[in-house]
C-alpha cells in the first residue's frame, strides 16, 4: 500500500457505498482503480504519469471519468457526509473560502455549446456555458468556493470561472449544504456559526445569516468601518461582534484539492 492510499478500514467502509460492479470485475482491482485515481487528483499529474502500480492509465481515467459523468463520485460524498453526522463526526460550525485553479493549455477554446462537444458534458449537475473557465490576472483559470466544516471534511463545492468574486458565491455557496439523516426525514441544512475572511464581508451577507439566524465571524474591511462610523452607527450593530472566537480559515485550503476532479471532472493531460 502506497502513501495516502486507503487502508482497509476506509476501503471496507467506502466498497460498501460504490454501485455494484460486474462479474469479472473484482474488490482489489476495484480499490486499485480509485486508489489510482485519488493518486492523480492529489499529485495533479498527467493522467499519463500514473505510476503502473495502480494499472493502465487508461483503464484508471475510464473509471473516472465514467463514474463523473454518472455522479458517483457526488453521491459518495453525499454518503459519506450522512455516516459522518450520524457518529457525530462533523462540526457544524462552517468555514467558506475559495481558491483560484490554472486551467491546462488545452482547456482553451471550448466550444460555448457543450452539447455540441464530440463527448458533451455529463454529471449530475448543471454544466455552465462557461463550463467555470475565465480570465483573471492569473489567466486562464477556474475558481473552486467550499464550506468546510472544522473537521475539514468538504460540505458543499461550487465552480464558477476564475474571475467571478467571492462574496456573491456565498449564499450559494451555504445553500448547496445538505447533509442526509440516517432516520430519513428533510437534510440537515443549517450550521451553527459561519467563518470567512474580509471578501465575505458585505450587507447581503450579513442580512442573509440574519434570516436564517446563523451566527458569523466576518472580519469587517476599513472602509466598511468609517463608512458605519460616518452614518453613526456601531460595531455592535453587527452580529457576531464582541466575541472571542478563533479563525480556522487556514483548515479550509488544504481540503479544496483533492476534491476537485472528482466532483468537477477532468481531461487527460497528454
Amino acid at each position: 500500500m502506497g502513501r495516502g492510499d486507503l487502508s482497509h478500514e476506509q476501503w471496507s467502509v467506502l466498497e460498501s457505498l460504490l454501485p455494484a460492479a460486474g462479474v469479472s470485475r473484482r474488490s482489489a482491482s476495484r480499490q486499485m482503480l480509485v486508489d489510482g485515481a485519488r493518486w492523480r487528483v492529489r499529485t495533479g499529474a498527467p493522467w499519463r504519469d500514473l505510476p503502473c502500480d495502480y494499472g493502465p492509465w487508461q483503464t484508471v481515467y475510464g473509471s473516472f471519468r465514467r463514474w463523473q459523468r454518472q455522479g458517483v463520485w457526488a453521491r459518495l460524498l453525499t454518503l459519506l457526509q450522512a455516516r459522518a453526522d450520524s457518529f457525530g463526526l462533523i462540526d457544524w460550525e462552517v468555514n467558506v473560502d475559495s481558491t483560484v485553479c490554472r486551467a491546462h493549455q488545452h482547456a482553451a477554446g471550448a466550444r460555448r455549446n457543450g452539447a455540441g462537444q464530440k463527448e458533451p458534458p455529463g454529471g449530475v449537475g448543471h454544466e455552465p456555458d462557461d463550463h467555470g473557465l475565465g480570465r483573471s490576472r492569473g489567466g486562464f483559470t477556474t475558481k473552486i468556493h467550499l464550506a468546510c466544516e472544522q473537521g475539514q471534511k468538504p460540505l458543499s463545492p461550487l465552480v464558477t470561472a476564475g474571475q467571478r468574486g467571492d462574496s456573491p458565491q456565498f449564499e450559494p455557496v451555504l445553500e448547496a449544504i445538505r447533509v442526509l439523516r440516517p432516520c430519513g426525514g428533510r437534510p440537515r441544512r443549517k450550521p451553527l456559526r459561519v467563518r470567512g475572511d474580509k471578501a465575505y464581508s458585505s450587507r447581503a451577507n450579513r442580512a442573509y445569516l440574519r434570516r436564517r439566524g446563523i451566527r458569523c465571524t466576518i472580519p469587517e474591511p476599513a472602509d466598511q468601518i468609517r463608512n458605519r462610523k460616518r452614518l453613526g452607527s456601531s460595531v455592535a450593530d453587527w452580529p457576531g461582534y464582541g466575541q472571542v472566537v478563533t479563525l480556522s480559515q487556514g483548515r479550509l485550503s488544504p481540503r479544496i484539492r483533492p476534491i476537485i476532479g472528482c466532483l468537477v471532472g477532468d481531461a487527460p493531460q497528454k
